[in-house]
């Protein structure tokens, strides 16, 4: 396991998604309403998921930037009504305001995918309301990140990467203690640089935090399906990865699916209570 954590005691986590947009990759705008979305996110649970994801922001590569007010009624009362079930939520979102809305309404980790970059007010908000925070690994936004996936070595970058940002939200006031990092699988990388990423997570756990694992249903696991193959069908190489990022200690994994990663992590608690004997 990475140094400087000790790990739930359920082990790995599963974050399930639910996306409030109209334009995602994953599910095309399934859960756009906010009672669908909240519907899905108790389906979530029901499957196994730890915690709930909830984003208003489309991040798939060329997406365009919701309106801030626009974020917030997406996302605010699915928010509020899961939390008010019992349910463990994230809040996926770049911008502060929105953060800060969520954490009011019951969320307990902001998930940031530019760690604090695409807006300034973001760790002083963490640091004020002591959420948990996400900080992923991140270029740029989504309408020019594949023309940044440039690395001589990009397990060593992005550690270093992170590390800055880690250093940068500690001197501004936030908790180390709350701190998790996310590689940014899919954000200014190429298909065998997510897998490089994947390969040598050890060089990320160097940095002593926890980290959340999100390959779901992303394009570097289509590219292994015969052209054209609906979606879904990355939720099976998805698990696979779920059990291998268990394997290499993460701290959680982030997916659409949540039944068939959570059947995988059981398989994989099985096989381990058996090496105990």
């Amino acid at each position: 396991m990475p140094a400087g954590y000790e790990p739930d005691d359920t082990g790995t986590l599963v974050m399930g998604v639910v996306n409030v947009t109209p334009d995602s990759f994953s599910d095309g705008g399934r859960w756009f309403d906010a009672d669908a979305a909240i519907a899905h996110g108790v389906e979530l649970v029901a499957d196994g998921a730890d915690l709930v994801d909830v984003g208003g922001e489309s991040t798939r590569p060329g997406a365009a930037r919701v309106e801030p007010d626009e974020e917030l009624r997406r996302v605010v009362p699915v928010v509020r009504e899961l939390a008010a079930r019992g349910i463990r939520v994230s809040v996926d979102t770049m911008r502060a305001a929105t953060a800060l809305a969520a954490v009011e309404a019951g969320a307990e980790i902001i998930n940031d995918v530019s760690a604090g970059l695409a807006d300034d007010a973001m760790a002083p908000i963490v640091a004020e309301t002591g959420a948990r925070y996400v900080a992923m690994h991140w270029r740029g936004h989504s309408d020019r990140m594949d023309s940044l996936a440039e690395y001589s070595d990009v397990a060593t970058e992005v550690r270093d990467e992170l590390a800055q940002r880690v250093d940068a939200l500690v001197g501004a006031g936030v908790d180390t203690e709350r701190l998790i990092l996310d590689p940014g699988l899919g954000f200014a990388k190429r298909g065998e640089q997510n897998w490089e990423l994947l390969g040598r997570l050890d060089v990320l756990a160097e940095l002593g935090l926890p980290i959340l694992v999100g390959a779901s249903r992303k394009r570097f696991l289509g590219a292994m399906l015969p052209e054209g193959a609906p979606v879904e069908e990355r939720d099976l190489p998805t698990a696979v990865i779920s059990v291998l990022s268990a394997e290499a200690g993460a701290w959680g994994v982030r997916v659409h699916d949540v039944r068939s990663t959570r059947r995988a992590l059981d398989v994989l608690g099985a096989w381990q209570s058996g090496r105990r004997g």
